[in-house]
């Protein structure tokens, strides 16, 4: 990393290990650096002990502390209620599955926080996402971070040229395992720490008892593709497409869910070898580029969720063509389009 000792870069410390370890490096590649804290997570989200969010401030100033950088709380609960939050009880209550983290980046990550970085006076923001960042002679490139097992592009398949040639991602180059090195090798207070899960800035809750505050239950029928009456549930919003688990028919499963019809409050179940599983088209909108486009239609690799393994496609205006048939396609899904390690650009599933 090469040594830009006026560039100003501020930096999200989240109180996890991979932005301590983004200060870190950042601060010894000669960067004027400070940091910011975000706290997004809001009262209104009544979950009580799922979102420790004072213990994560205590900790990004601990490292910063002893980092010797200085540091200061960015308060976006208001913005990412309405940006975030209230979107996703929105998209389910319409059958849709959404996928938070996505839209955290586009809308407070690399928007809120980012404009105020600009305004203050900073060059870059940077964060500890594990993607790169390669500059070429009329694009910046988003591609797939050094780690397969911790590659986070995907989250950031909404962002653009602008954002992108605003942002710095230091730890993209790492293995997870070189970056818990350096944490102890710099005596970061959060070196040994756990890595969060979940929504972005609200922490791993269970989707039935978060959605239920705005969406209150509501049964219904459990039939499967023919039509038999399996059981009841409480709401297809609580559902995705694909789940398995909290079904609680019994019989001759696992079931999963293939189908919800939103009007008649019916949630459809079938099996792992149920054709109406698995979908080899699906439709898009919304198709953004990252920055070059490219002549449609286009054969690339495709990923409709975190971690799946890239899968072959070719990609149209309004739609996208697996070479196999992909299992739990749901709509509101974000579908990110590769070539080879390359995000090139994202569409949601309708």
């Amino acid at each position: 990393m090469p040594k830009k000792a006026k560039e100003r870069v501020l930096v999200a410390l989240s109180g996890g290990v991979d932005s301590a370890v983004t200060l870190f490096l950042l601060k010894k590649a000669g960067y004027t650096v400070e940091a910011a804290f975000m706290k997004n997570f809001s009262e209104k989200i009544n979950i009580k002990g799922e979102c420790p969010w004072k213990e994560d401030r205590l900790m990004a100033y601990r490292v910063a502390a002893h980092l010797k950088v200085p540091i200061q709380t960015f308060d976006f609960e208001n913005e990412y209620y309405k940006k975030i939050v209230s979107y996703i009880f929105e998209a389910y209550q319409a059958g849709l599955t959404p996928n938070p983290d996505v839209l955290c980046n586009n809308e407070i990550k690399f928007k809120l926080f980012l404009d105020q970085a600009i305004k203050m006076g900073f060059d870059k923001i940077a964060t500890g996402h594990y993607a790169q960042i390669k500059k070429t002679k009329d694009f910046y490139q988003l591609c797939r971070g050094k780690d397969p097992s911790k590659d986070q592009s995907y989250f950031l398949a909404g962002l653009n040229q602008t954002q992108l040639s605003k942002a710095l991602f230091p730890v993209g180059h790492l293995l997870k395992t070189q970056a818990r090195l350096l944490a102890k090798q710099a005596k970061l207070p959060n070196a040994d720490r756990k890595d969060s899960q979940g929504i972005c800035f609200i922490g791993k809750i269970d989707l039935k008892t978060f959605l239920s505050q705005k969406i209150k239950p509501q049964v219904g029928d459990i039939v499967d593709t023919k039509g038999h009456k399996l059981g009841t549930h409480e709401g297809v919003w609580y559902y995705t497409i694909g789940q398995r688990k909290g079904l609680d028919i019994g019989g001759s499963g696992p079931w999963y869910v293939v189908a919800k019809d939103i009007k008649n409050n019916q949630l459809i179940v079938g099996h792992i070898d149920d054709e109406k599983l698995y979908n080899k088209s699906v439709q898009i909108s919304e198709l953004h580029w990252l920055g070059k486009k490219y002549q449609l239609p286009l054969k690339a690799q495709g990923q409709i969720r975190y971690r799946q393994p890239a899968q072959n496609l070719t990609l149209y205006p309004d739609k996208a063509e697996f070479k196999k048939a992909q299992q739990g396609v749901a709509s509101g899904q974000t579908l990110a389009i590769y070539i080879k390690n390359e995000l090139v650009a994202s569409a949601t599933i309708i």
